[in-house]
C-alpha cells in the first residue's frame, strides 16, 4: 500500500479549464486604447529558459477602468503558456491611470507566475518606461527599493513592450506578497 504524497509544486498543468482559445489576447478591432503587444521570456536563476510555466495578466483598460466581463471587446484578463524558450507574448492595450484609497496608480499590468518548482504562484505588476512621471508617483512602485524598481518596467521595443521576468539570481524580478 502506497501513502498519499503531498502536493509540493504548481502543476503540472492539464489544459481543461487553464486557457481558452487566443487567452493571450485582450483586445478585438474595436477595442478603444493604444493596443500594444507585450513579450517576454521566463527565466530561471542562471539565465536559463523555463519552458514549462504559464503567466496571466488583469488590468484596465485604456481609461483606467477595471472589468468584470461584460459585452465590450475588452476582456480585461488573459493567459499564455511559454514557449519552448520560455517566451510569451500579450496582445492587449496599454492600460490607463487610476485611483484608489491608496492614491493614483500609474499604467500598468498585474502578473502572475504559475510554473513546476514554485510552492506557491508569484505576484508582480509591469509599468511602462514610458510613464516616468506616473510611475515616479505610484504608490505600490514607490514601496520598492529604488534599485530594484526597473526589473518591473516594460521597455519599448520596436513594435512591442519586452518585459522578461526572472525567477531568482541577479536582476531578480520583484514579486509581491498579497
Amino acid at each position: 500500500m502506497s501513502a498519499l504524497t503531498p502536493s509540493q509544486t504548481v502543476g503540472p498543468y492539464f489544459r481543461i479549464g487553464l486557457d481558452w482559445p487566443e487567452a493571450n489576447r485582450l483586445v478585438g478591432a474595436d477595442t478603444p486604447g493604444q493596443h500594444i503587444l507585450l513579450r517576454g521570456q521566463v527565466l530561471d536563476g542562471d539565465g536559463v529558459a523555463v519552458p514549462d510555466a504559464m503567466i496571466e495578466i488583469w488590468q484596465a483598460d485604456a481609461a483606467g477602468v477595471h472589468h468584470g466581463g461584460g459585452g465590450d471587446a475588452f476582456r480585461g484578463a488573459g493567459r499564455c503558456g511559454v514557449d519552448a524558450d520560455g517566451g510569451f507574448v500579450f496582445e492587449t492595450v496599454k492600460p490607463g491611470a487610476f485611483s484608489d484609497a491608496d492614491g493614483a496608480h500609474a499604467p500598468h499590468l498585474n502578473l502572475i507566475v504559475f510554473a513546476r518548482g514554485l510552492l506557491t504562484h508569484l505576484y508582480t505588476r509591469v509599468y511602462f518606461e514610458d510613464e516616468a512621471a506616473a510611475n515616479a508617483a505610484d504608490p505600490v512602485l514607490g514601496l520598492v527599493p529604488a534599485d530594484r524598481r526597473a526589473t518591473l518596467v516594460a521597455r519599448r521595443e520596436g513594435d512591442h513592450y519586452r518585459f522578461d521576468l526572472r525567477l531568482q539570481g541577479a536582476g531578480e524580478t520583484v514579486f509581491f506578497d498579497v
